[in-house]
């Protein structure tokens, strides 16, 4: 019962791992260095799964008594995440050396990969039969 009722959360982790690993080949077969930048491909994608899973939580949670507001919820969710998350950005936004534009590369990226997962699963949760 319990896994049944988090295997979105379990079909994000795989997601999450399958992305990270396509990243991560990426930035090795293009020789990108990460040292310099203010935040590691293994801090951003900690710090979205952990928000993305937090909102897949409170979906789930209010899914069996408020199933009509998730779309509501998922868009209110998703706000206050990029909100949250715009404090992250901020750094490398008012940083100005040159390896930035790939570090904001990076971050855009990676947001808009969780955003697709994040409303993909939320899809895929609101077409379940109730």
């Amino acid at each position: 019962m319990l896994l049944k009722n988090h295997k979105t959360i379990l079909h994000l982790l795989f997601l999450t791992v399958g992305a990270y690993i396509v990243h991560k080949a990426v930035f090795l077969i293009f020789g990108i260095q990460d040292q310099n930048f203010h935040y590691t491909i293994e801090f951003l994608y900690l710090i979205f799964f952990a928000f993305t899973t937090v909102l897949f939580m409170i979906l789930l949670k209010f899914k069996t008594t408020h199933f009509d507001n998730i779309g509501m919820l998922f868009m209110g969710g998703t706000f206050i995440q990029m909100f949250f998350l715009y404090f992250v950005l901020r750094p490398i936004l008012i940083d100005k050396l040159q390896n930035m534009a790939i570090e904001k590369m990076n971050f855009f990226i990676t947001f808009i990969l969780f955003l697709i997962f994040e409303t993909l699963l939320t899809i895929r949760l609101l077409n379940e039969k109730h």
